[in-house]
Formats: structure tokens, sequence, C-alpha cells
């Protein structure tokens, strides 16, 4: 049975799937939205596309297109550029661009469309690792999809009215998610990939990802974040970070969907990111609700890497992995997304 708009809405409104106009006054404010989508036999999947526009570099949009292959092929695209107008056929803010990345906004909450039209740097996940991967080697890449969502959005209301009444140790964790609001899909989608001089139709499984927050990212120190759709229905996803050095208790929210429900969940077992494989690594996880501990076995695909440290401009070296995972629920199988990171202290020695 398809979900009514006010559970696809989960207690926000239709606007809020809409995007700014116009440029926010807040210089930190920004707007953010993504997909990771799965080939759902898992012959390819793209480990985020997405864009983030910051209200003081508003005609400079970061965007991202990863692509991951078998066989450790993987293409990035990666650039910023100034978006299209925002307003679409019937005078609202449904479009979303940077450069050659566009979504669209069909139908608030519950479909949108995406295209990606432009090039690609190729590499291995191997070389993404070792930092070997040669820039120069690009192809060009299109992608068009359509995405119609399967699960009530899972929101994170973190605005400043509500912060302003958590404690400090509370708002410190909230401010790592972003002060603002965010939510987050399962979906499906249809699509066609053109690379390699040809095209091919595909269906795929997924998240989608919006946000409207300012986010200060400073005293980040690491994440685990997974969700996946299976065949019947039920999904699952949640975001952690590490304990803090003072023990202050970490963020750790999730849900888990199943027979038409949707139960707040904490993750109880969490697959750290202890060191940088392409294939295979366990990230196996269990998730607490009032029914009790689920627990989905997974291992690590189709991922992408990007290790940074002090010659970025950062003080510290910093590994981040986005991806996919084999998850098996049950007995049931799907791909899902996986992203991870660790500063270098926190890798396995």
């Amino acid at each position: 049975m398809a979900l009514t708009l006010e559970q696809l809405t989960n207690g926000l409104t239709p606007e809020h799937d809409l995007f700014f106009p116009e440029q926010p006054r807040d210089p930190e404010m920004r707007e953010s939205t993504s997909l990771w989508l799965f080939e759902e036999s898992g012959a390819f999947a793209f480990p985020r596309i997405g864009i983030e526009a910051e209200a003081k570099a508003w005609e400079a949009r970061a965007y991202q297109a990863n692509l991951a292959l078998g066989g450790g092929r993987v293409l990035v695209g990666r650039g910023a550029g100034p978006g299209p107008s925002p307003f679409g056929p019937d005078g609202r803010a449904t479009i979303f661009g940077a450069g050659p990345l566009v979504f669209r906004c069909l139908e608030p909450f519950r479909r949108w469309a995406m295209r990606y039209d432009g090039e690609a740097v190729e590499g291995t996940v191997e070389q993404q690792i070792t930092r070997t991967v040669d820039r120069k080697k690009k192809r060009p890449v299109r992608l068009e999809v359509e995405v119609t969502m399967a699960t009530p959005a899972w929101v994170q209301d973190y605005t400043p009215e509500k912060v302003a009444k958590m404690s400090e140790a509370e708002a410190s964790e909230a401010r790592s998610m972003g002060i603002g609001w965010r939510l987050e899909h399962t979906c499906r989608a249809t699509g066609t990939l053109t690379l390699d001089g040809s095209t091919r139709e595909f269906r795929a499984v997924g998240s989608r990802i919006k946000r409207q927050s300012v986010r200060p990212l400073g005293g980040f120190r690491g994440h685990v974040w997974q969700s996946a759709l299976f065949p019947d229905g039920r999904a699952f996803g949640y975001i952690t970070y590490p304990p803090a050095a003072d023990g202050t208790p970490p963020y750790n929210e999730g849900y888990v969907y199943q027979d038409g429900q949707m139960l707040r969940a904490r993750a109880t077992k969490i697959p750290w990111l202890r060191k940088l494989v392409g294939e295979g690594d366990d990230a196996t996880l269990e998730l607490e609700s009032e029914r009790g501990i689920v627990r989905i076995e997974a291992r690590t695909t189709l991922s992408t890497f990007m290790i940074m440290g002090k010659a970025d401009g950062l003080p510290i070296d910093f590994n981040l992995h986005q991806g996919g995972a084999r998850y098996t629920w049950d007995g049931m199988t799907s791909y899902g997304m996986i992203e991870r990171s660790a500063t270098g202290e926190q890798l396995a020695r």
C-alpha cells in the first residue's frame, strides 16, 4: 500500500522538500542534497552524488559524483559551479544544481529526478587509498535517474529553538549534525547510465538526503552511517559518532522500518573504520529498538575513498569511506550505503 503524504513527511511539511528560492542571509547556512544508488544486482553503484551550497559561496557550489564499478574501478566527478534558477514550471523552488549536476523535486517527498552530465576522473579504489590517482585521466559520464521514496522521512530536527533547550553536551552533538533540519529516505530508482560509449538502463535502491542547516565541523571526530532498503520493504538507517574524549554520550540515532512501522533505534554494534580496504570489510551492525535487537550482516563493496591530511590544509590525517555494502537481514539480501570516517590515529596499526 502506498504511503500517504502525511506518513512520508513524518512531521515536516511538503515545503520542506523545496529549495531556497534565493541566497540565504546567513553566510554559514547551507543547502545540501544527495543520492546514494546501488544497482539492484550489485553491478555498480553511485556512492554519493550530491551538492553542498553554502551561502557564502552561493555561486560556487561544491558538487560530487562518485561511480564505483566491479573490479575496483572508480570514477569521480568533483568541482564547483553555479546553479540554474531554482524555479520550476509551477513557480516553486523545485530545482537545485551545480555545474553538471541537477536535482529536481517532481513531487515533494514522493518523486525526484537527478541528472549528471560531465567528466569524471578515472582510477581504482586502491589508487584512491594510496593517493596515486592520475587526475588528468578523465571520462565523460551521463546519468539520468528518477527516484521514488519507499519509506517515511527519517528526520533530524535541530532548529535553533530546540537546541537552545539542550544541555551543552547535547547541543555539541547536535551541532555536528547541523543546526537546522535534515531528512533521509530510502528509495527505489530507474535510470540510464552512459559510459564508455554505451548506454544501459538500470534499476536501483538507495537513499536520498536533504538538509538546510548551519553545520560547524571544527570538532568533527569521525562517524559511521549506514542504511538499506530490502525487497520486502523493510529498511534501516542510523548515524553515530565515536565517544567524546570527556565521556559525553555520543550522538547515536537511527530507525528500523518493518511491517509499516518506523521505530526509533540505536546502534549497539558499530563497524568503525579501522582499515582502508576496497572490498570485503566486515560492516555488520546491530540496532536496538522497542522490538529488541536486529542483527544485519554486511560486507563492504563498491567503495570509494578520500584520504586527506596536512597537504590538503587539514590539521590531522582524515580518511573518508563512501561506498556500498551487501546487507543480509533474516536471510534477505540487498545493497545499501555505508559512509565512515576516521582520523589517522583511529585506524588500526
